[in-house]
């Protein structure tokens, strides 16, 4: 199982995902760190990331070789992250046939109706619930 963390900017929000994922899931999930810029890569990998990659062409060509992505919801969103993720990048992780698991944070302009807002942590810790749920029911199936 292979799992790809996308972030950019200072890679804060990434880093938390990687540590957190790292601690909940078994040690043979790997973790791949893709940042839109060398700075949210590395600050991944120091949190636990098994490999990482940068920028446009890592993130469109990793994103159809991983089965899990996650990430801030803007990574979806062309011009996304103050405008470091391009619209190949969106376009290459919204068609990917991974499994997404995307925390909402109300970003960009863009508001996401029907869910309450909750600070990182909280949102966090979900996604991890959420992500461990998901591997625990395809191991029973």
């Amino acid at each position: 199982m292979k799992i790809a963390v996308v972030d950019g900017q200072g890679g804060g929000i990434g880093k938390h995902i990687v540590e957190k994922l790292r601690r909940e899931l078994p040690e043979n999930v790997e973790f791949l760190a893709l940042g839109t810029n060398a700075l949210a890569t590395s600050i991944m990998l120091r949190a636990g990331a098994n490999e990482g990659a940068t920028g446009e062409g890592a993130v469109a060509y990793n994103a159809a070789r991983v089965d899990i992505i996650t990430g801030p919801v803007s990574i979806l969103f062309p011009h996304g992250m103050l405008g470091e993720l391009t619209p190949r990048m969106a376009e290459a992780l919204a068609s990917s046939p991974a499994r997404k698991f995307l925390i909402p944070l109300n970003r960009s302009g863009i508001e996401m109706v029907g869910l309450k807002s909750e600070p990182l942590p909280h949102l966090i810790d979900e996604l991890v619930r959420r992500i461990k749920d998901y591997l625990e029911n395809l191991e029973d199936a």
